[in-house]
């Protein structure tokens, strides 16, 4: 009987898991189908005016504006060639916002900004803080592509592995390199970093593919490895065949030993 149970419960796991390796595959196609009918749509001009539903993930897109380099972040444990290091993320102040204000708290009204995901910087070692990431003043302009967020990575503490570094509840708009290291999360959230900074924040991300100093633009592509879910949809559900083949044969020599 228990072996019966086991291979009962052999037969459960595998089909589940062979169920959940096609739900992988489904939705890895649609995320690819969802790249392609993003690329496909015509280059986006973002301004301040720019309709949320025209901020379609995928789609190519560009600005002009200026840097708030001192709302700049760094996300931690990102590679690039097999390398550590930081991506670097800095607001861009579209050129026709309105003139930046200061407000009572010390902060900067800049009119609407969008974040820019700018590029790679390799981690110094022994680790050293940065004060500062270099961006050209005046107007610039920036090409790339849209993004719904900013790719995310699994956060240990979320594991309760320990405690992830988070955004401070405020973003100086004045901050300068002698003010301390820039802030270093491992994911940012726009919405949480538009709390932060007090910025009216586009509800998307323009991942450059412009040049910018020394910054790596070493962009992780869309999965696309769907066939590999089906291949172990294929294996699952064969071992999950066999272990129900092996259940019926001890079913049936179990009732034919218990008639004797």
């Amino acid at each position: 009987m228990v072996a019966l149970v086991l291979l009962a419960m052999t037969v459960l796991m595998c089909v589940s898991l062979g169920r959940w390796q096609v739900a992988r595959g489904k939705e890895k196609a649609a995320l690819l189908d969802q790249v392609e009918a993003g690329k496909r749509q015509a280059p986006l001009r973002i301004v301040a005016s720019t309709p949320p539903s025209d901020l379609t993930a995928w789609r190519p897109a560009s600005a002009r504006g200026q840097w708030l380099p001192g709302l700049t972040v760094l996300l931690d444990n990102r590679t690039a060639g097999g390398r550590p290091g930081f991506w670097v993320v800095t607001p861009l102040r579209l050129d026709n916002s309105s003139e930046a204000l200061k407000t009572p708290g010390g902060y900067t009204d800049a009119g609407s900004v969008v974040l820019v995901l700018r590029g790679w910087l390799p981690r110094q070692f022994p680790d050293q803080p940065l004060g500062a990431v270099p961006a050209p003043a005046g107007q610039v302009d920036v090409s790339g592509t849209v993004l719904s967020h900013i790719p995310r990575l699994l956060e240990l503490s979320s594991l309760g592995a320990g405690k992830a570094a988070v955004l401070p509840d405020r973003l100086p708009a004045d901050r300068q390199p002698a003010d301390g290291p820039l802030p270093r999360v491992q994911n940012l959230d726009v919405a949480a970093f538009a709390r932060a900074s007090g910025l009216t924040v586009l509800p998307a991300v323009l991942q450059s593919s412009s040049p910018d100093g020394n910054l790596v633009q070493d962009w992780p592509a869309p999965p696309a490895n769907t066939d590999m879910h089906r291949g172990y949809a294929l294996q699952w559900f064969s071992f999950a065949a066999i272990a129900a083949i092996a259940f019926g044969v001890l079913l049936v020599r179990h009732l034919r030993f218990s008639r004797r």
